[in-house]
C-alpha cells in the first residue's frame, strides 16, 4: 500500500514539474511566474499538495521563487540542464512515455 501512495505522489510531482517546465506566459497572470493556486488549478491537484511538490523542486534548485505573498514560481532551465542524470527527480521529469504533450502545446 505504501508503494501505491508513493506512486501517486510521484505522479503529482511529475505533473507539477512538467507543468512548470512547459509553462508559457499566457498561463499565468504575472510576469514573475505562476502562483501555487494558479498552478493547482492547471494540474487539478489540491493546493497543499502542489506546495509540497514545489518545495521538493525548489530543494533541487530547478525552480525559482519570487515574492513573498503571493509567491511566484518559474522553472529554471539552466539548473535543470546541469542536474545529475542519475537524480530521481531528473529521471522523473525526463520520462515522457505517459505525457500528453497536447496539454502543453498548441499545434
Amino acid at each position: 500500500m505504501y508503494e501505491f501512495e508513493l506512486e501517486i505522489e510521484d505522479k503529482a510531482l511529475k505533473k507539477v514539474g512538467l507543468e512548470l517546465m512547459f509553462l508559457t506566459p499566457e498561463k499565468y497572470s504575472s510576469t514573475f511566474g505562476i502562483t501555487a493556486v494558479e498552478l493547482a488549478k492547471l494540474v487539478e491537484i489540491p493546493v497543499e499538495t502542489v506546495k509540497k511538490k514545489l518545495a521538493v523542486l525548489k530543494g533541487k534548485e530547478i525552480i525559482r521563487v519570487k515574492g513573498i505573498n503571493p509567491k511566484y514560481w518559474l522553472f529554471d532551465e539552466y539548473n535543470f540542464q546541469r542536474m545529475d542524470e542519475d537524480d530521481d527527480v531528473f529521471k522523473l521529469l525526463c520520462s515522457f512515455e505517459d505525457v500528453d504533450f497536447d496539454r502543453f502545446f498548441k499545434y
